[in-house]
């Protein structure tokens, strides 16, 4: 096996799998396996196991899935073990994937440890929110990273570890986005990929979405899903709706939508949503205990990718208590009727896309092809 790829998010699946699928029309002889989900799968990787069906976030939710977590590390460290591709290439997923390399450095198997595998990793953590020292420990057991957000190479000017701004997907050359501007288009609702996610943040979406019913008895929306678990998350909660359930139709994440509104959660779909310029808000709600670890670890201004790279709130961010139905009805309205602020969206996201570019020739598939020619030197 030529490549190992481990991305144990949907995000990650998908990012990784533009990454391969460019990567194997350039080099089509590459055998390339994956603990990932079904995008990578369909571009052409072999799936060993569907990571992406357990994905969970935040710290309650980790540790109710220790056990099962730590069987997936068992296994997928014994597959290494038995076929010792030639590059690992982690896809963020930090909190499994880091570790992963360091046992790879500890047992000898990657170049780190002496061995013979080369470990790459792309879409790094999130050093430039919290846990800002990892980038010491990660200089020590990756051979290279490539990161989609150019500021985050600065982060890392302090160490060894090789680091590359090899553009964002969403920005990249064949990417058709799924999602475009449309002044009369229904008003789209994310609540993310995540299942604990989901179900706190999608409540909260549809009571903000019912209070502009009542404003606007015409008003129609739209919810994604990533898989039929998220569907029938969402199907349950327009149950509990009955008014609401008539005026929302649920989509798979692949679908064409022309949106005039959107509120979403803070995960990658808001990017996707800046660089459609969609006018929106971010409406985020967490495990207490995860909310109130992560007031106190987490250092940036901002929760919207969008908003951290502008360096201004493009979308207005309602957190906890403070995403109220009246206020996310009051956004909506204010991103339907305000010429100014839809001027505004379409300007930053232009910014956006300029951030964001890069040229093919320094792409991810690039740089893993470089990965690749790397693990026959020394």
């Amino acid at each position: 096996m030529d490549v190992l790829i481990v991305a144990g998010e949907h995000s990650g699946d998908e990012q990784a799998a533009r990454m391969i699928s460019a990567l194997l029309e350039r080099h089509p002889h590459l055998r390339v396996a994956a603990l990932g989900g079904r995008r990578l799968e369909t571009v052409g990787a072999q799936l060993l196991y569907d990571l992406t069906a357990s994905s969970v976030v935040g710290l309650v939710e980790v540790l109710r899935h220790f056990g099962f977590f730590r069987q997936v590390f068992a296994e997928t460290l014994r597959w290494i073990r038995a076929h010792q591709p030639r590059v690992v290439c982690f896809v963020d997923y930090p909190g499994f994937n880091l570790r992963m390399a360091k046992r790879l450095a500890d047992e000898k198997l990657s170049r780190a440890g002496g061995g013979p595998i080369r470990v790459s990793y792309y879409i790094g953590p999130q050093i430039w929110a919290w846990k800002a020292r990892r980038r010491f420990s990660m200089q020590r057991v990756l051979d290279s990273l490539a990161v989609i957000f150019p500021f985050e190479v600065k982060c890392y000017a302090d160490t060894k570890l090789p680091v590359s701004f090899v553009g964002h997907p969403f920005v990249s050359e064949g990417f058709v986005s799924p999602l475009v501007y449309a002044k009369d288009g229904p008003v789209l609702l994310l609540a993310g990929s995540r299942r604990a996610a989901v179900g706190r943040i999608a409540p909260v979406l549809l009571e903000g979405f019912a209070a502009h019913l009542r404003q606007r008895p015409e008003a129609r929306a739209v919810m994604i899903f990533p898989n039929d678990t998220i569907r029938r998350i969402l199907e349950a909660e327009l149950a509990r709706r009955p008014a609401v359930r008539e005026r929302v139709r649920l989509e798979a994440n692949d679908a064409a939508v022309a949106a005039s509104a959107v509120l979403t959660s803070s995960g990658t779909m808001s990017l996707v949503c800046a660089l459609a310029g969609i006018p929106g808000a971010i409406a985020y709600r967490a495990n207490p205990l995860t909310y109130r670890m992560g007031r106190w670890l987490v250092t940036i201004p901002y929760l919207g990718i969008a908003n951290i790279l502008l360096e201004e709130p493009m979308y207005p961010e309602f957190i906890q208590d403070a995403a109220s139905p009246a206020v996310l009805a009051a956004e909506l309205a204010d991103c339907l009727d305000n010429p100014e602020r839809i001027a505004r969206t379409h300007r930053l996201s232009g910014e956006l896309h300029n951030l964001l570019s890069r040229p093919r020739e320094a792409d991810a598939a690039h740089w893993l092809a470089e990965e690749l020619e790397r693990s026959q030197g020394a």
